[in-house]
């Protein structure tokens, strides 16, 4: 059984542990403080993200070294303001750009961890920044034994890097790692390199009105529909 030969699970935390989508919106309403009150802050917040997505992709190909991820956030929300004629101040800007590393967690997301705590060794594995995957998991009461992020490799996943080096860091083989995310493209970047993968779906990612992919697929070892699922699933 997979659940014998796994000792460690590596988690996406953006998304698959933390609810972005309904934190960051309401960061946004409370910053704007009713200024804008037809702004549709879960289209902004979609188109956000997306921008953030461009810009990682955008560094990748460019192969021009790391880049703070906070100040592609950054970068990316003054596009999104800018073109939608959203007035925020310096200030505030920086502030709503702070609320990535202030995610709420799923609610299944602290339960579900300490129960697989009791047999695997878990680590993040975030295309985050260090200190905000830190400050996230602070501030949620994320129970992780270990933090690894995309800027310990200095290349954002799904470069077969990151992984390698988590690997390294937990000094385990690919085979002996389960990769959980929400975010197809990881894991099928971890099956690549031999890790085992886990999907959890998590149909509010991106809202009511988001499109998130939750279809499970055979190709993957476990399918889940959260982290409480996926440590019944492992045998917790």
């Amino acid at each position: 059984m997979i659940a014998r030969v796994v000792k460690a699970l590596l988690f996406d935390v953006q998304g698959t542990a933390t609810d972005f989508h309904s934190t960051v919106c309401d960061e946004a309403r409370r910053i704007s403080a009713g200024r804008h009150p037809d702004t549709d802050w879960p289209d902004v917040v979609r188109a956000w993200r997306a921008g953030y997505f461009t810009a990682l992709e955008e560094a990748r190909s460019r192969h021009s070294g790391w880049v703070p991820v906070q100040s592609v956030y950054r970068r990316a929300l003054d596009t999104v303001l800018d073109e939608r004629g959203i007035a925020l101040s310096v200030a505030e800007r920086d502030d709503l750009t702070g609320a990535w590393r202030r995610l709420k967690p799923w609610p299944d997301a602290v339960p579900g961890l300490t129960r697989l705590k009791g047999a695997y060794t878990l680590a993040t594995l975030s295309n985050a920044d260090v200190s905000a995957v830190i400050e996230i998991s602070k501030r949620a009461g994320l129970p992780w034994d270990a933090v690894f992020a995309a800027e310990m490799a200095g290349v954002f996943k799904p470069e077969p890097a990151i992984y390698r080096m988590a690997a390294t860091y937990l000094g385990l083989e690919p085979a002996e790692i389960m990769m959980v995310a929400s975010h197809k493209y990881d894991i099928r970047a971890a099956a690549g390199l031999g890790f085992r993968t886990a999907f959890v779906a998590r149909p509010l990612e991106f809202g009511v009105d988001g499109e998130a992919d939750v279809a499970y697929s055979d190709e993957f070892d476990v399918n889940a529909s959260d982290f409480l699922d996926l440590a019944t699933q492992l045998g917790c």
